[in-house]
């Protein structure tokens, strides 16, 4: 198992309820198929450029442990989320 970190920006247009709906997924998911080791919910914050004719987007931080075949499934259920505007995934060392 490797130690990963994603950050994940929710589209702004959402309620805080929907927002911390989807984050709650994607602990869920991620929990299934390894370990959360923390979850940071930073809030709405200002884009450093427009994303999807956004100017600002609900950031969240989550840390966590999986097999590396998992990365990509969690990628490819990050693209087909429409409330997700943009994520990244890194390994860490």
């Amino acid at each position: 198992m490797n130690n990963y970190e994603t950050i994940i920006i929710i589209n702004p247009n959402l309620d805080d309820a929907a927002c911390a709906g989807v984050t709650d997924k994607f602990t869920e998911m991620i929990g299934k198929e390894g370990k959360v080791e923390s979850t940071e919910v930073w809030g709405r914050r200002k884009l450093a450029y427009p994303i999807q004719k956004n100017n600002e987007g609900y950031y969240v931080l989550i840390n966590f442990s999986s097999n590396p075949e998992f990365i990509d499934e969690l990628n490819r259920v990050y693209n087909i989320t429409d409330e997700i505007i943009k994520h990244i995934i890194v390994k860490k060392d």
